[in-house]
């Protein structure tokens, strides 16, 4: 059986705030209920990048890492929907600490599907 990567290498991360500033200012914006998504499909070839935002509003550190967690395994198992050069930033509203795994990933799904839906038109 073949092994599948499912890390999430630094690589694959937003690290610097001037890529978050880039990523606001010339990306496209897509809301859901309880997630804001900034998406830049860049021309260069690579893996995909994530970047989350959870603020205090969404609730205490515990509250909000978990969501943090739930994000970024949404991330590492759909990098297959996602496509190569995709950068996101994902924004969690305060809602988004009441939702299951599986909430979060119909959410995302959706929005991401949008996007792929625009790009390819």
């Amino acid at each position: 059986m073949e092994k599948t990567d499912f890390t999430f290498p630094r690589c694959a991360r937003l690290r610097r705030s001037r890529d978050y500033a880039v990523l606001r200012n010339k990306g496209r914006k897509l809301q859901s209920r309880n997630f804001i998504v900034y998406i830049l499909v860049r021309e260069r070839d690579g893996s995909a990048r994530l970047g989350l935002t959870v603020s205090r509003k969404v609730g205490r550190a515990v509250t909000r890492n978990h969501v943090k967690r739930r994000v970024r395994e949404f991330f590492r198992l759909h990098r297959s929907i996602i496509g190569s050069g995709w950068e996101l930033s994902i924004v969690a509203k305060p809602g988004a600490a009441h939702l299951d795994f599986f909430q979060i990933c119909d959410e995302l799904k959706y929005l991401l599907q949008l996007t792929i839906l625009k790009t390819n038109s």
